[in-house]
């Protein structure tokens, strides 16, 4: 049997600053079934869709938008429990071979529609073992050392526009070769970063701020 590429959707129960938020409606349906249904939506690539969970309300809901589920051991379900443990469990609990894992996180739903074809054709053409989405930041960064500022990436009077570019992991979405999740990783040393130029890169729900600027998003670009 030929090897899949499949999703995983990491999604625990146990969220403080946000209660119940993979549970909560967006734009009138759970957070959670926004990247189940982005995974399903891109079938050509991805032949499984996993949701690995520790609560009841969570598994009813990946179930009735047509995922499978995962049923999430409380030992790596914990607050400090790196996301790496859930998906190694997943793959060790399948009774097929899986060549390719695409993490989505119920975390960032919003995503652009041919995100992932593209990511995917690139991971393929490079034969890369993983690939991740960055976004470009355009802050004027620094640190402080005894109450005083002290620039990182420029200098003082320089225009934003001629800053050195530094880049972030926005978490939009991850491609893996299996080896590299047996290593305990999600994203190698040598992990193509796929640049992302998009406002869906700035939503990562953690709180109910999070979350209304991520429905204020939706609505605005229905």
């Amino acid at each position: 049997m030929k090897a899949k590429t499949i999703a995983i959707i990491p999604a625990r129960g146990g969220s403080k600053r946000l209660p119940n938020k993979n549970c909560l409606l967006l734009g009138g349906i759970p957070l959670l079934a926004h990247s189940i249904l982005y995974a399903k939506e891109n079938q050509n690539i991805i032949e499984d869709v996993f949701v690995t969970t520790d609560n009841e309300s969570i598994k009813d809901i990946a179930l009735q938008f047509g995922a499978k589920v995962i049923d999430r051991p409380s030992e790596i379900s914990g607050d400090f429990e790196p996301t790496i443990t859930a998906v190694q469990h997943v793959i060790s609990s399948l009774d097929f071979e899986v060549e390719n894992v695409i993490l989505l996180q119920p975390t960032n739903p919003l995503r652009p529609k041919n995100l992932l074809q593209d990511c995917f054709e690139k991971y393929e053409k490079l034969d890369a073992n993983s690939l991740f989405t960055v976004s470009q930041n355009h802050h004027k960064l620094g640190k402080i050392h005894d109450n005083q500022f002290v620039p990182f990436n420029y200098k003082i009077g320089q225009r934003s526009q001629d800053l050195e570019p530094l880049y972030f992991e926005n978490g939009l979405l991850y491609i893996s070769k299996v080896n590299v999740i047996n290593n305990h990783t999600i994203i190698s040393e040598e992990a193509f970063p796929y640049i992302v130029d998009h406002v869906f890169a700035a939503v990562d729900i953690d709180t109910q701020d999070d979350f209304d600027f991520a429905e204020y998003l939706l609505n605005k670009n229905k």
